[in-house]
């Protein structure tokens, strides 16, 4: 098939970007004939996709302020009707001029939804969950717009039952058009090696990342000198670390993580940009834990870096969509252990039923440090049996519930009469 994805921001950094470009990649390798829409600037391995990089026409409409190289963003819910219908229309005219397609799939209800109608191709809209929480939410507006521009979708997916839900209370989209289907895991490049093997090619993958000098610091690229600061970690210390993959902002919680390691005999690794780092920094110091900040890392480190974690935290205080750092990490064989509510409570439910009721520790209440010390405190006194099957039922509950390639193919489906799913 030929199909298009259209995604307005980067190919790097945060949920939805990752999700498309491993979506991307799937694709291609099953082989489709695959054309990405996107802002992204960095060349970016897609598998054998290729890449449209579109700039906006103007200001570029977000659910959250980040930087954007060459793009001044705005927040949607505060831009005039008028500029963001003139983005849409500049990323409808750059699909069109690419001709037909069998399949578009664009990304968040808003402004997905208003790019596949326009579009004219046979669309699927992916609800990620930020637009619906951070932009929609009270804003009938922005509601009837998502309503009325994918009334002539095909579908449109929800990566969990909390997001459906979600989808239906804020916007009132529902019904069997509505299709769950999470994201996806690769369980080729995420999965258990030994302690000694993995150790090495993390700080090898750390010695190909470029040059990251703080008189031009990106703070979307992995910390300058990653790998002698991995090698030291590891060589002043065997005590074990929880590590941290994610935006580092309030709503995700990782002062709670800090918190909670506070006392326990473990270290932290904070995986990750946003505008609480300097904060959290200056937390972990207090508290006395041991935090090693890395920045944000690609897959060809997280690959290596959760097989020698003892476990990872996924301590969002705000609902998600899903949790893919945790179910990533469950295929790494690295237990996560995450807040219980919305799509992550998801996560621990799918592993937790593959496990022992004495080894049911992937999930805490949301914002209670005490409870996640308490869960952390009980891996780290497992015992290397228990670990096993710990590690054992993490990998078992991805491979049969969060595959790519069993996501891709229902994907596609979609797009196909009688949308089997």
């Amino acid at each position: 098939m030929r199909i298009y994805i259209w995604h307005g921001y980067l190919l790097r950094g945060t949920g939805s970007n990752e999700y498309t470009r491993a979506l991307a990649r799937t694709l291609a390798g099953r082989g489709h004939d695959v054309t990405v829409f996107c802002a992204e600037t960095a060349d970016i391995d897609l598998g054998g996709a290729t890449v449209r990089r579109l700039r906006p026409p103007g200001r570029l409409p977000v659910f959250v302020l980040d930087a954007y190289e060459g793009m001044e963003p705005a927040l949607l819910p505060e831009m005039p009707r008028a500029e963001v219908e003139q983005f849409v229309a500049a990323q409808v005219a750059a699909i069109r001029a690419e001709g037909p397609a069998d399949l578009l799939i664009t990304n968040h209800v808003l402004l997905g939804g208003p790019v596949g109608a326009g579009s004219g191709l046979p669309y699927v809209v992916k609800a990620h969950g930020s637009e619906l929480e951070y932009a929609m939410r009270g804003n009938e507006a922005l509601c009837s717009w998502a309503r009325d521009s994918t009334s002539a979708a095909a579908a449109v997916i929800a990566g969990s039952e909390h997001v459906r839900d979600v989808l239906a209370e804020v916007t009132g989209i529902a019904g069997d058009q509505v299709v769950v289907i999470p994201p996806g895991v690769d369980t080729e490049q995420m999965r258990p090696q030994s302690r000694t093997a993995a150790l090495q090619r993390l700080i090898d993958e750390a010695r190909r990342d470029p040059p990251n000098p703080a008189d031009r610091y990106d703070e979307r690229a992995p910390d300058d000198g990653n790998a002698g600061r991995f090698a030291d970690f590891f060589a002043r210390s065997d005590q074990p670390f929880v590590s941290y993959v994610g935006k580092l902002s309030e709503q995700k919680g990782v002062s709670l993580l800090l918190e909670a390691l506070r006392g326990l005999p473990a270290r932290a690794v904070i995986v990750g940009f946003g505008p609480a780092r300097a904060d959290l920094t200056a937390q972990a110091a207090e508290l006395g834990v041991e935090a090693l900040f890395t920045g944000p890392l690609q897959h060809r480190h997280l690959a290596n870096l959760w097989p020698l974690a003892a476990a990872s935290a996924v301590p969002s205080v705000f609902p998600e969509a899903f949790g893919m750092v945790a179910a990533e990490a469950a295929a790494c064989g690295c237990p996560p252990v995450v807040a219980r509510h919305s799509g992550l409570a998801e996560i621990a439910d799918g592993i937790e039923a593959r496990l022992p009721p004495h080894l049911q520790l992937t999930s805490f209440e949301r914002g209670d440090a005490d409870d996640l010390r308490a869960r952390l405190d009980q891996l780290l006194q497992l015992s290397p049996a228990d670990m096993a099957v710990m590690q054992q039922g993490c990998r078992q509950a991805v491979e049969e519930l969060w595959s790519w390639d069993s996501v891709a193919d229902r994907i596609v489906g979609l797009g196909s009469p009688g949308r089997p799913v």
